[in-house]
């Protein structure tokens, strides 16, 4: 399974930060040359009395080196939202700033003056407050068209809440299953129209990805499937149990045919074939050793469970017949 890592801010600061103030960007600015950004106040004041780049020394122009830099909104953008509270504290400034020089507020944007708020700017912090709706996600309504009117039992479905921008879809998830009593048995999706959410996103994530516009609650939907990993191990374990126990009486009768005499029934499929000679981790010797050219030699082991079956008192007539041992290179007869 894939896993998500969080990093600090701190092992993103060599990107976010000008080296000429040591700071956050702020109005981050890129020379065109070389492709490094700076602070627009920094490198404006920097290039006054030098036309090269402060971190490879390139040369940014010969006369005119404000010519080829350009105003970078992109990075700005992600340094305010990824540093929590700059892009407020600096408006903040601003206005301050701006309050007190009333002479100089009559020129530049909205932005230069402060007066952009975070809805506008689409900033959100992680102690913030988000709205979202959350409704039971109906498939069959995909494939057929979109109403512009929402009925009443739609509108009756559908919950508003309002949780932190930290929230995560896992916790989402928690508070719908203890809401709702879902049993383990069924799990439970957190989607963004007819996308699933990973369990990591946070609602302020989510705003990110899908360009929440702030012109309504965050719209979420969710759904109840069951369970399909514990079914599919269950099945295979089911699976397994049967061919394990249908294996296991084939593979005793195997074994059963295998090891009785021909002619005996297969009931008796513990006991070793008389036509060879039986092997006992304890044999005993009832007749005592042998001499076999010259070396004492025992007999043939008896098991420790006689073959009553197959001597004089079972019937079987097997006795009368001489059993031929080879010991020794030699044959001996026992009878």
């Amino acid at each position: 399974m894939h896993r998500t890592t969080r990093i600090k801010i701190t092992e993103l600061n060599p990107h976010l930060m000008c080296v000429l103030c040591g700071g956050y960007f702020i109005d981050a600015t890129t020379i065109i040359e070389c492709l490094h950004s700076f602070c627009k106040m920094c490198i404006v004041r920097y290039l006054e009395a030098s036309k090269y780049c402060p971190i490879c020394d390139v040369q940014v122009h010969k006369t005119k080196p404000l010519l080829n830099i350009r105003s970078d909104k992109t990075l700005q953008d992600i340094v305010y939202k990824l540093v929590p509270g700059l892009f407020k504290n600096e408006m903040k400034r601003r206005r301050d700033f701006y309050a007190e020089h009333p002479v100089d507020a009559s020129n530049g944007s909205n932005e230069d003056r402060g007066e952009v708020a975070d809805e506008d700017k689409r900033i959100i912090t992680d102690d913030e407050i988000i709205s979202l709706s959350i409704e039971f996600f109906d498939q069959s309504r995909l494939g057929g068209a979109v109403e512009d009117k929402q009925s009443k039992d739609q509108v009756a479905n559908k919950r508003y809440l309002q949780c932190p921008a930290a929230m995560t879809v896992m916790h989402l998830r928690k508070f719908l299953r203890s809401k709702m009593d879902i049993p383990n048995a069924y799990q439970v999706e957190v989607m963004y129209e007819d996308e699933p959410l990973k369990d990591y996103y946070t609602l302020m994530d989510i705003a990110y990805i899908y360009t929440w516009r702030r012109n309504g609650p965050l719209p979420l939907k969710y759904r109840v499937r069951p369970n399909c990993k514990k079914m599919k191990v269950s099945h295979a374990q089911q699976e397994g149990q049967n061919s394990a126990s249908r294996s296991g009486p084939e593979s005793d009768s195997a074994s059963d045919k295998a090891g009785s005499p021909a002619g005996a029934p297969s009931t008796s499929s513990s006991l070793p074939s008389p036509d060879t000679p039986a092997q006992s981790p304890h044999p005993q010797l009832p007749h005592g050793p042998n001499n076999v050219n010259g070396t004492p030699v025992a007999t043939t082991p008896t098991p420790s469970r006689p073959f009553t079956q197959f001597g004089s008192g079972g019937g079987g007539g097997s006795s009368s017949k001489p059993r031929k041992v080879s010991l020794n290179g030699s044959s001996t007869t026992s009878g």
